[in-house]
């Protein structure tokens, strides 16, 4: 039963996530696609992903221990506050501080996450702003 309810709340949480991207404003420069786009595949993966959980349930589903429910949840709460300290700190220290923790989270060692952090937000920023030339959340120190 608890399958099917997960399927449910995944199949609700879809058509929120649906309704919310038809709702994003068209800018003049927008491309063929429009800003809807990739949100609408995202809620149209997630809808039939919980269509099929709902309609074909596991006969003895396994949850996590509530540990690892604990640790899903801190997950979660780190990408909310990332998407809180984008703006304020900017791109590349909010980025290497969730990528850092989310390795250590993953069973990285303190001075290995700490390196992926700052290794992976260098190295998007660097393809994606300097390469590509996207605009990116600045922080205090300009990037």
């Amino acid at each position: 039963m608890s399958d099917r309810i997960f399927g449910v709340v995944g199949l609700l949480l879809a058509i929120g996530f649906a309704v919310a991207a038809l709702n994003i404003e068209e800018s003049f420069l927008s491309d063929a696609v429009g800003p809807s786009g990739f949100p609408l595949i995202v809620a149209a993966v997630l809808g039939l992903s919980s269509i099929v959980i709902a309609i074909k349930p596991d006969a003895a589903p396994h949850w996590p221990s509530l540990g690892r429910l604990a640790e899903l949840l801190a997950a979660v709460v780190m990408m909310v506050l990332y998407a809180e300290l984008l703006p304020v700190a900017g791109f590349v220290i909010a980025t290497a501080v969730a990528a850092a923790y989310l390795s250590w989270r993953l069973g990285s060692g303190i001075l290995a996450s700490v390196l992926t952090g700052v290794g992976s937000s260098v190295g998007i920023y660097v393809i994606f702003h300097l390469i590509f030339g996207l605009s990116l959340a600045t922080g205090p120190l300009g990037f």
